[in-house]
């Protein structure tokens, strides 16, 4: 891929801004947003769909990921207000029976990690399903929501505060990646960011490369890299 590639290069396959050669082993970090994303599924929504609330929550979530609802922490709490109650099993059952890998997913991480990088999972979403994620990709670091659970088993409608503050939103995913960047000794020219909603913005904004997949409109805009037919691996076309 040269630097004056900056139109699709195949069909679905959109490169823009992207001023010089790609070669993965010139980055040492990929972070990947985890909803939509690395999964085929948002989270929260299938949860809501338990509580028999998927169409109401799942209105804010698209509206958040478009970028129309600008506060992402107050997005995450409507909805979080909405699914209290829903027993935890409810959750168990979206990780076995609807939550899979989207296409190429496996394939990219093992790439990644085959040329050297360490992999980042950063999500907005929850600790419960990017645990279960990180494990079946061997994934190096993870940063996400986690749901507070009643002695009932059950969803109180908020989250645990963690170390880091209390909601992974955009400026949280932007903080990870350069967190975890300084840890490794590299600078954010050496990282790959990976998204597709208005809250992967900020972390993809600060990345060497940014990579924009099935994603928003206002994404796709911005990213210096468009995936927007086929699997995550697509990504290793551009080599």
């Amino acid at each position: 891929m040269t630097e004056t590639a900056f139109s699709s290069i195949a069909p679905g396959l959109v490169v823009q801004n992207l001023h010089r050669p790609f070669r993965l082993s010139d980055y040492r970090l990929i972070a990947f947003d985890m909803d939509s994303t690395l999964i085929n599924i948002e989270c929260i929504d299938e949860v809501a769909d338990a509580a028999g609330r998927k169409a109401e929550v799942a209105a804010i979530t698209e509206a958040a990921m478009q970028g129309e609802i600008t506060d992402f922490k107050d997005s995450l709490r409507r909805r979080l207000a909405l699914l209290k109650g829903v027993p935890i099993r409810h959750l168990q059952s979206v990780l076995e029976n609807r939550l899979q890998l989207n296409p190429g997913a496996q394939n990219l991480v093992q790439a990644c990690q085959a040329a050297g990088l360490k992999v980042l999972l950063v999500s907005g979403g929850f600790t419960y399903f990017a645990n279960a994620v990180a494990d079946r990709l061997n994934i190096d670091f993870v940063r996400a929501n986690e749901l507070a659970i009643d002695t009932q088993g059950r969803l109180t409608g908020t989250l645990v505060p963690q170390s880091w503050g209390d909601i992974c939103d955009g400026a949280e995913k932007r903080r990870t990646l350069l967190e975890v960047a300084s840890l490794m000794r590299i600078s954010p020219e050496q990282c790959i960011a990976m998204g597709d909603g208005a809250n992967d913005l900020p972390m993809m904004e600060v990345a060497g490369l940014s990579v924009a997949y099935h994603a928003k409109p206002k994404v796709r805009e911005q990213a210096m890299v468009a995936i927007n037919q086929g699997g995550l691996d697509r990504l290793l076309e551009l080599a």
